[in-house]
């Protein structure tokens, strides 16, 4: 079991590692309300009025499906999971925020920053990460 993991993390490296847990985060978040939509999802008003809370929930289905299959692509190619995975919480902190703009959702300002800080804060963050880290060696002198 340690030799398979092992191989999966040499294979996927970091931002393959971010772009599996961030897919399947995803994905489970879609199937909860893909599976038992709750009929008036409080502070996704701005959301509901142009489509069902259903069809939100496959956008976080597809966008995460798009997040693990960059996973294991290469480095330098896998951009395109990093924006997958920004959407669905982009949007959700802009309707949880502007439920909260226009008093339909109070605490939907603070639910808007935790969208905002705690996903796509974080998504940058992991997509600015290089893969590798290591500091460079130290510069040997000529002659030696």
């Amino acid at each position: 079991m340690c030799a398979v993991a092992r191989r999966l993390r040499k294979q996927l490296g970091r931002r393959g590692i971010a772009l599996v847990l961030l897919g399947l985060a995803k994905i489970c978040f879609g199937l909860g309300y893909a599976l038992q939509p709750s009929p008036d999802p409080i502070g996704l008003g701005l959301l509901t009025r142009f489509a069902d809370i259903r069809c939100w929930s496959y956008i976080w289905i597809i966008c995460g499906t798009v997040t693990f299959t960059c996973a294991w692509l290469r480095v330098g190619r896998d951009g395109l999971g990093f924006i997958a995975a920004l959407v669905p919480p982009f949007v959700w902190g802009a309707a949880f925020l502007w439920g909260s703009l226009t008093g339909e959702y109070p605490r939907g300002l603070a639910i808007a920053a935790w969208y905002c800080i705690g996903h796509v804060g974080l998504i940058l963050f992991l997509a600015s990460l290089p893969e590798h880290s290591v500091p460079h060696p130290a510069r040997r002198e000529r002659g030696r």
